[in-house]
């Protein structure tokens, strides 16, 4: 096994990692953006505000996109496992 073949499956990685965690991380985003305008609007100053709604919205959203992260996650991990033998040699 090559450094070239282990920068391949590092980068692979960080891909799948960066993949399957954006729209999650997306969805607490527009949440909280959402929740700061309501805030400014209103001139409400209490910081909990934000916690209850995006701790909700990711829930919604993992179980929206759960079954594809977990596909994503398990096709990689298939792939290289699959592919072991060629990693020891």
């Amino acid at each position: 096994m090559t450094s070239g073949d282990v920068i391949s499956i590092a980068r692979e990685t960080v891909w799948i990692i960066v993949k399957t965690a954006v729209p999650v991380l997306l969805v607490s985003m527009i949440v909280g953006l959402i929740i700061s305008l309501f805030q400014t609007l209103t001139s409400i100053q209490e910081q909990t505000l934000t916690f209850v709604p995006k701790l909700l919205a990711i829930l919604i959203a993992l179980m929206v996109m759960g079954s594809w992260i977990l596909n994503e996650i398990v096709e990689f991990m298939g792939t290289l496992w699959g592919n072991f033998s060629q990693y020891i040699t």
